[in-house]
């Protein structure tokens, strides 16, 4: 082979030895189905000349397009895993857009339809998406499936959730067989579905056991650590203090723990607290979290499946799938202390 010849394709090797593209393809494989005399001769011409691989034009792999509200703490990245795990199967890519910021508003948007020859759809979580962007990808006939919904999905749109009013009825009747009478909850905002369904299942498990429902222990959240701070420092400096208290997301139980440190009180000693979502770090707060299991990574697995058989032109066998949620016993619960 000199400086100046080029590696030469099968189909120059296959005119070069008189024989077909096939017989050159399965020297070069290693097939075993060539006499040795061709193979020999063809293996020469090989080292006289060089082999050129020929690339093949691959197909742009397809997209699953992850729309979040805000991309802050774990819970993005639970779902990420989740999708990634059903795409990496199937051999997808996962793009992600944020719609926190102004200027994403209606830019991720614009992406996922520039995106459309290879876009397999959306999975939208913890948003809500206005009627027209719904529209829009309706027209295209873009699958859009929800996990987290932050309202209502509305009929004919696929969703999947957490049992959340169960995680509140768990959470509050697991402080309420410590001990605890005086119980506050710190809700998240008043538009998300999660955070008015675990109030509501608060609610009940006081109903259930007896217990007058005071609504001054009742604070609205924002799902914040900040916003968690700020409402336990509320309900902590009241004339009668909660002995426990329900954060109804794990940044908002951190948040109570700071609360408590600035006022010099302990967790669990002087006041227990509660989460909800179990994202890893809680294992190594201190003390480490008790918290309700939200299953986000088998959630978005579970949406994605529904995802891609909507994009294959089928239906899903549920339209709305709730898994369940699980107390999560560690050591920021006790029985409260006598008064």
């Amino acid at each position: 082979m000199t400086a100046e010849s080029s590696p030469l394709t099968i189909a120059q090797l296959a005119e070069l030895a008189g024989v077909s593209t096939a017989t050159v393809s399965k020297v070069v494989n290693g097939r075993s189905e060539v006499s040795p005399e061709t193979r020999a001769a063809v293996e020469e011409l090989i080292r006289r000349h060089g082999y050129r691989r020929q690339r093949r034009r691959s197909a742009p792999a397809g997209v699953v397009e992850v729309v979040f509200h805000a991309l802050e703490g774990d819970y993005p990245i639970e779902i990420i895993k989740g999708v990634e795990k059903v795409a990496r199967e199937h051999q997808l890519t996962v793009g992600i857009s944020e719609l926190q910021r102004p200027e994403s508003e209606q830019g991720w948007l614009e992406g996922v339809l520039r995106r459309r020859p290879t876009g397999i759809g959306v999975i939208a979580v913890f948003s809500s998406l206005s009627e027209a962007q719904r529209e829009q990808l309706a027209r295209r006939e873009i699958p859009l499936v929800l996990v987290d919904p932050a309202d209502d999905p509305g009929r004919g749109v696929p969703s999947v959730s957490a049992g959340n009013w169960n995680g509140g009825l768990t959470a509050t009747r697991h402080l309420l067989e410590l001990g605890h009478r005086r119980i506050a909850i710190i809700t998240g905002p008043d538009y998300a579905l999660s955070s008015r369904a675990r109030l509501d299942g608060y609610r009940t498990a006081l109903d259930m056991a007896g217990v007058p429902a005071d609504p001054g222990l009742v604070v609205r959240g924002d799902f914040l650590i900040e916003g968690g701070m700020a409402a336990a420092l509320r309900l902590l400096e009241l004339p009668d203090p909660p002995t426990a208290v329900f954060a109804t997301n794990d940044g908002q139980a951190i948040g109570v723990y700071h609360a408590a440190r600035r006022l010099g009180l302990r967790v669990p000693e002087d006041l227990s607290v509660i989460g909800f979502d179990d994202l890893p770090p809680m294992r190594w707060a201190i003390p480490p979290l008790t918290t309700v299991r939200q299953p986000l990574t088998a959630m978005a697995a579970a949406a994605t499946t529904m995802l891609l058989t909507l994009a294959g032109g089928g239906s899903p066998p549920q339209s709305r799938i709730e898994l369940a949620t699980e107390l999560v016993l560690r050591e920021s619960t006790a029985a409260p202390r006598s008064r």
